[in-house]
């Protein structure tokens, strides 16, 4: 049996009214049609679906039975038609992100605030995750773009990637190791110092443990932090000398911190964007892309 949804959509309308008068101005056409709709529907069925009366109409104990399991049926794909409609014109979806933390923190805030002014009814979901989670989750659909922090020139495997800005490094200390300020200090020299890092299962750890080894010099952390923004508080605490981002510093010098002038230059690190190379973005989630893009042409700029 093949019964066209326009069919049944009409009779959920009927039933929801209990009049054909008002289920025909509801879906927006005329009753002679509503009326023929209905009839070609019992035809169909082999069944009665209504009883009429002077008063409208009202289910048979097969309508009934019918109504039950299609009234579902109508109300999600009516759901679905409006969620989409809402999404073409971006005033409704949602969007899921992957970001780590550098990256939100250096690049990835304004965009959103920015969306979020621009398009209200969208919904965001930010996932903080480390560099490799994110492109996991991305691989995995988790989630429709990722925005990553990588080595300047990384590439990265079985995905689209776009460098959006570059990040500076800067190692710093607090006051109790004041006699690394103010002097040209080499990394062999540094590594003699208590170090605060981010922990081993990350790529900024990754990135400094390649560079330390570049150099001849073990990298040696004695802390490892949760988080980035956990690196400066305890620098400026006096548990060690660390490497944070240049974007960092501003907020948080308050004249404990100083950054140590190192004889060698620092790793430079990239905020990227990631796609799958085969996922077809949605309308919200093709918005924020360009937004994101827009924010990087400013920063090259």
């Amino acid at each position: 049996m093949n019964v066209s949804f326009d069919h049944y959509r009409i009779f959920c309308y009927v039933a929801r009214y209990g009049n054909v008068t008002l289920a025909a101005d509801a879906l927006l056409c005329n009753q002679p049609n509503v009326t023929r709709t209905i009839k070609n529907l019992e035809g169909e069925l082999g069944c009665t679906l209504f009883v009429r009366s002077n008063r409208g109409v009202r289910l048979t104990p097969e309508g009934e039975r019918l109504y039950a399991r299609v009234r579902i049926a109508v109300e999600q794909i009516e759901l679905a038609e409006a969620e989409l409609a809402e999404a073409r014109t971006l005033r409704g979806g949602a969007v899921t992100v992957g970001a780590t933390e550098v990256a939100l923190h250096t690049f990835l805030l304004p965009v959103l605030k920015e969306y979020r002014q621009a398009y209200p009814g969208i919904r965001l979901r930010i996932s903080n995750y480390t560099a490799t989670q994110a492109i996991a989750a991305l691989k995995n659909s988790l989630v429709d773009i990722a925005v990553i922090t990588a080595l300047a020139g990384e590439k990265v495997g079985g995905l689209r990637a776009r460098e959006l800005r570059t990040v500076g490094e800067a190692a710093v200390c607090g006051r109790y190791f004041s006699d690394l300020c103010g002097r040209e200090v080499t990394l062999r020299e540094l590594a003699g110092y208590p170090l605060v890092a981010l922990g081993k299962e990350t790529k900024t750890y990754e990135m400094y443990s390649r560079w330390f080894s570049r150099h001849g010099v073990a990298y040696s952390p004695v802390i490892e932090a949760a988080t980035a923004g956990q690196i400066l508080p305890m620098v400026r605490s006096g548990l060690g000398v660390g490497f944070v981002p240049e974007d960092f510093l501003d907020a948080g010098m308050g004249g404990e911190v100083c950054r140590v002038a190192l004889a060698e230059p620092l790793p430079q690190r990239s905020v990227i964007l990631l796609k799958r190379p085969d996922g077809v973005l949605s309308m919200a989630a093709k918005a924020l892309e360009q937004q994101i893009l827009a924010e990087s042409r400013r920063d090259f700029a």
